[in-house]
This record gives structure tokens, C-alpha cells and sequence, in this order.
């Protein structure tokens, strides 16, 4: 069996269920942005095992997001327990790093920037979620995928932070 179809040479794909939307369209926006955070973070776990189990259960969780933005009928009920373990994750971190007052370059150690990288991406992932559920008039019940992008995006911070091994540049203000 062939990898290619040809039946997205005309500027189209196909959701769940069969529905047909012009690839630019912001729900395809929204699952392709999840897709390539997933992608970014395998890339991580190639660089670092320490986080390799954590990094795989959060990939396990878009997918079942990207189900959901797809139109398929999925049970996100994982993302408000995920959220909380994210939040305590941050605060564990947290108490070991030196405090902040200033902007932190993305930069230092080779896994601190690639923990910079997923957390702009989760960001932009954010975005075009939100970009989408505003545009399709989501209930607000969706907005707890919002949140997990959020505190996401949070704990790939702090995780850059604690892989910098002393080595972040802050900006005084």
C-alpha cells in the first residue's frame, strides 16, 4: 500500500467521520500544531531518558487531543488530573531553583534550549487552539485543553530552568 493518496492534492484533507476542510482551515491548524509539539517532544526524549516516561504519557495525551480536534468523539477527562500533576510538578521544581525576577534567555545548556523550544511551541499550540474554538464557537467545556497547554507550557519552562545546570543569562531590567 502506497504512503501517498493524492487525495490532499487539492488543498484538502479529511477529518473523522469524513468531513472535508481546506488544510489551512484553523481546526486543521489546531491538530497539526499538537502534532508537531508531539513530534518536538520525541525529539526530547531522544535527548534526555531521565524524562522519558513523562514526555511519552504527555504524547499519549495529545494524541487523544488531536482525536478530539479531529471530530472524533474522545474523553478528555485525563487533562483536569494531568493538570494538577503538571501544577505539582512546577512547584516541586520550583523550591529548587534560585528565584526570578527578570527575564531568562533561551538559552545554556543544550537540553534547556530544547525545553525552551517545546515551550514556545506549546504556546503557539495554545494559540491556535484558542484561535479555533473562538472562530467555531466551542463550548467552553473545551477549554480545559486550554488549560493543559497552559500549565504545560509553564512546566516545559520550569524544565528548561532546571536543566540549565546553572547556566541561565537573565536580563536586568
Amino acid at each position: 500500500m502506497s504512503i501517498y493518496t493524492k487525495t490532499g492534492d487539492q488543498g484538502t484533507t479529511s477529518l473523522y467521520g469524513g468531513k472535508k476542510l481546506l488544510k489551512s482551515d484553523l481546526q486543521v491548524e489546531a491538530y497539526g500544531s499538537v502534532d508537531e509539539l508531539s513530534s518536538l517532544i520525541g525529539l526530547v526524549i531522544s535527548k534526555n531518558k531521565k524524562t522519558k516516561k513523562f514526555l511519552t504519557e504527555v504524547q499519549k495525551d495529545l494524541y487523544q487531543i488531536m482525536g478530539s480536534l479531529g471530530g472524533a468523539k474522545v474523553d478528555l477527562v485525563f487533562i483536569e488530573k494531568r493538570v494538577l500533576y503538571f501544577e505539582k510538578e512546577i512547584d516541586q521544581l520550583t523550591e529548587k531553583l534560585p528565584q526570578i525576577s527578570s527575564f531568562i534567555l533561551p538559552q545554556g545548556s543544550e537540553l534547556s534550549c530544547w525545553f525552551h523550544i517545546l515551550r514556545t511551541v506549546c504556546r503557539k499550540t495554545e494559540r491556535s487552539i484558542i484561535k479555533y474554538y473562538s472562530e467555531y464557537k466551542i463550548l467552553n467545556t473545551e477549554y480545559k485543553t486550554i488549560q493543559y497547554f497552559n500549565r504545560l507550557s509553564d512546566l516545559f519552562f520550569i524544565l528548561s530552568r532546571h536543566y540549565n545546570n546553572q547556566k541561565e543569562v537573565i536580563i536586568i531590567k
